[in-house]
């Protein structure tokens, strides 16, 4: 048994990309059907329609979503994404691997997901604060401290999480644990912008550690320059590797010698985009995923890498720093060019690591300094790589179906501990 990319999706979705993953997982574990179908359903899912009052007087509808996964290691967790893109089947696969995530790096939460189908560059700011705090309104009774705790994802922030927040204590009174991602003047987290992209870079010395080889000049590819490709590009550099080429939804750069990180942020800031820096050239986005590398970091949208794409892959490793890049499909097609994977359900969770923090701190109201995270957060990385590595090796498994084993046995022992 962060960044936006392009509008092309692959043909597997994520939804069946995941449960395809989690079946094989579930087969390799012998668990039988029933159990396989108790992992892969969610709990529950609620769909909200927004209407939304433009500016310019016009009414525009959007909807929302919030998928439950599972909650048998505690409250509900994952992120709220704002994109054209989102529909029930993305934010179910998104829940899933919120749970598999949680569990991989051993933080109590369960997996949720949710978000608005909506373009949030067309929106003003007062349309976006409107579309946040109405879609509190109608999902605040499946929401709470303990019972589902939201974060940013792609297309929010921190500001919009301080909406939801505000929205939320309308009815309930203060409660900063009700979603992590705030601006730290009312309960956030030092370091929790940058633990997405922290935590590629710590899997990626982790794993050089493993390998027992070199960082200093490896060169890395970086697909989405947002906020987990930026971070991850700046902590890497610093690292001593090299950042060869970088791509965001609007183009996509090369300089085979290393690009200057510090000129090329000023461009972007300035243009809203990596295309036309000129420390670089222009290639397409296509040509970015191609290029030979050490390190390949996709870390836009989930889909990126499918069957087609697979088979140009280049890079001797790739490192999933968004959800889902690489479909069920393309993962053979990587092991049998022997181009290692490093998962995004421990790849790209440094994220979800510091938003326990922040909610451990808002429990507590006792803020930590930014030091104090990033050490926190390097322990626990550090360890579930570690362990996700020890159990590839004894099991002569790949880095993904050893990850998946470690979480869907987490997450079965938990549901048939409380009582199933």
């Amino acid at each position: 048994m962060s960044e936006t990319k392009s509008s092309k999706r692959a043909p597997m979705d994520l939804a069946t990309s995941t449960k395809s993953y989690l079946f094989e997982a579930c087969k390799r574990l012998d668990f039988d059907e029933q159990t396989f179908r108790l992992l892969a359903e969610p709990s529950r899912e609620v769909r909200v329609e927004l209407p939304l009052r433009c500016d310019d007087g016009r009414i525009e509808i959007y909807s929302g979503y919030r998928v439950q996964h599972h909650n048998a290691r505690g409250p509900y967790k994952g992120g709220l994404r704002y994109h054209p893109t989102v529909d029930p089947a993305e934010v179910r696969g998104l829940a899933c691997l919120m749970s598999l995530k949680t569990a991989v790096v051993r933080v109590p939460f369960g997996g949720a997901k949710g978000g608005i189908n909506c373009d949030p560059h067309r929106l003003t700011q007062r349309e976006l604060e409107a579309i946040t705090r109405a879609f509190v309104e109608k999902i605040h009774r499946n929401v709470g401290v303990n019972i589902d705790v939201p974060a940013p994802d792609v297309g929010t922030n921190a500001q919009i999480m301080a909406w939801f927040h505000d929205e939320f204590a309308k009815i309930y009174g203060y409660s900063p644990g009700v979603v992590t991602g705030k601006p730290l003047i009312i309960g956030g987290c030092e370091g929790r912008e940058e633990a997405t992209g922290r935590g590629v870079a710590i899997v990626i010395q982790e794993y050089a550690k493993h390998r027992a080889e070199p960082l200093e000049d490896k060169q890395v590819v970086i697909e989405g320059f947002g906020n987990v490709g930026r971070h991850a590009a700046r902590l890497l550099g610093e690292m001593g590797l090299k950042i060869i080429a970088v791509s965001d939804s609007k183009g996509a750069i090369l300089n085979e010698n290393g690009l200057d990180l510090d000129e090329l942020g000023t461009h972007k800031d300035s243009t809203g985009s990596v295309a036309g820096f000129s420390g670089a050239q222009d290639i397409t986005p296509d040509e970015l995923l191609k290029l030979p590398c050490d390190y390949l970091v996709p870390a836009a949208l989930d889909g990126t890498i499918d069957a087609a794409t697979a088979k140009k892959i280049k890079a001797k490793v790739v490192v999933e720093g968004a959800n889902g890049p690489v479909t069920f499909d393309a993962d053979p097609i990587l092991k049998d060019k022997n181009i290692a994977v490093l998962p995004d359900v421990l790849a790209s969770s440094g994220g979800v690591i510091v938003s326990y923090f922040e909610w451990v701190q808002n429990l507590q109201q006792l803020p930590w300094e930014h030091e104090l995270v990033v050490q926190r957060l390097n322990e626990k990385l550090g360890k579930a790589c570690q362990h996700v590595f020890a159990v590839a090796t004894g099991q002569e498994c790949t880095f993904r179906e050893a990850a998946y084993h470690i979480a869907v046995q987490e997450i079965k022992d938990a549901i048939w501990a409380a009582g199933f």
